[in-house]
């Protein structure tokens, strides 16, 4: 299932994307309870298929079942008081989870990144954060603040925590998946190299479109496996494999949770590969009106203008 978040009429909810069909999971699952003369079909749409992401993701298998059974009567019944099913035209997708409790983005992850930034492997994960401030959906542009001229590109595979855990095994790991998503850890490269410290240059507002929905974990089983292309209108920059991963998802999920109490909604960005712009020569900074379009198969394509935010 494609889970996304949408906007429309200044209501943000969640839905499953079908094609071009936007089903509203809550407003669906509530209406076929209704037809099955449930008296409190409300109350528990609310419980086991909530509107928001995180909510939802809390219910685990079970509220993924309930969602599946939903899509398929929305698709299947046109008469209700309320709209089900959307078309996408008509709605704002937002980033799949808009208010994650915590952002892990690891570093140095893939072994030519680490190679062209002329560094060794590392024995453990390289692990930053990033914040809520940060995320912005697929059919959002890059705001390019005039605080910095050195706007860089990061594609990023990313999965989303669905189950609470810690000191979770690697053999359990992807069980606490819920799914996966594309991302960009947009960088501004001079405020990263200021200090030690990264987060500065990772955390400026609208530096992590994510998107273009989130794969469920029961539709995407093999994550080390996939395709992954970069490109800055039209041209190649970054290409690679998450088979190139120096820590797996299985690690990452394992190795966080000896850290933190994982939580369904948190985010992991795995890290970068080669062809960032910090390692070229000449260095041609991302611009106003540049075209970031990062495509992971079995994903989906998260395509992002750069805008220059001026006056701020």
């Amino acid at each position: 299932m494609k889970l996304v978040t949408f906007t429309h009429n200044g209501v943000t909810r969640i839905a499953a994307l079908e094609g071009e069909k936007v089903v509203d999971l809550n407003a669906a699952y509530k209406a076929k309870l209704a037809s099955e003369g449930k008296i409190r079909a409300a109350q528990i749409a609310e419980a086991y298929v909530p509107a928001d992401m995180t909510g939802f993701l809390q219910g685990g298998a079970e509220s993924l079942s309930y969602a599946k059974e939903a899509v398929a009567y929305a698709l299947g019944n046109n008469e209700s008081d309320v709209p089900l099913v959307f078309e996408k035209s008509q709605v704002k997708i937002g980033a799949p989870v808009p208010n994650p409790g915590k952002i892990f983005a690891v570093g140095h992850n893939y072994r030519e990144h680490i190679l062209e930034m002329g560094r060794e492997l590392p024995s453990h994960p390289v692990v930053f954060a990033k914040f809520a401030n940060t995320l912005i959906g697929p059919q959002d542009d890059i705001p390019f603040y005039p605080i910095s001229e050195q706007l860089d590109y990061e594609a990023e595979f990313a999965f989303v925590i669905g189950k609470k855990g810690k000191n979770i095994s690697e053999e359990d790991a992807l069980d606490y998946v819920a799914g996966y998503a594309v991302a960009n850890d947009v960088t501004y490269r001079d405020f990263q190299r200021r200090t030690l410290q990264w987060l500065q240059g990772k955390t400026v507002d609208g530096s992590l479109p994510m998107g273009p929905w989130m794969v469920t974990s029961d539709e995407l089983t093999d994550p080390q496996s996939l395709e992954m292309v970069l490109t800055v209108n039209g041209e190649e920059r970054q290409r690679t494999n998450t088979a190139n991963q120096v820590f797996t998802v299985k690690k990452l999920v394992s190795f966080l949770s000896t850290i933190a109490t994982l939580e369904p909604g948190d985010i992991v960005i795995t890290g970068t590969p080669g062809g960032v712009i910090q390692a070229m020569d000449p260095q041609v900074w991302l611009k106003d009106g540049d075209v970031v379009r990062i495509e992971i198969e079995k994903v989906g394509v998260l395509e992002n203008k750069v805008r220059a935010v001026k006056g701020e």
